[in-house]
């Protein structure tokens, strides 16, 4: 009887590993793919950022012009 438990036990802490490794490898291709979706945001994000400082250079370059007569 006392044997019996104790396979018991095993395998449920054998079943018990299965589904927390299982888990882990869930969120670690979650966290992947989020650090993808991130490191494309953020190119996206700073060529924007990088045209608008063009744009304000170029208007800042324009209003500092004499104006003609």
């Amino acid at each position: 009887m006392a044997s019996g438990s104790s396979l018991k036990r095993a395998n449920e802490g054998r079943e018990a590993l299965v589904r927390l490794t299982v888990g882990l490898e869930s969120i670690s291709n979650k966290l992947e793919q989020l650090h993808v979706d991130i490191r494309s945001d953020r190119k996206e994000i700073f060529g924007r950022i990088s045209t608008l400082e063009t744009r304000v250079a170029r208007l800042e370059a324009h209003g500092t012009e004499t104006p003609r007569s």
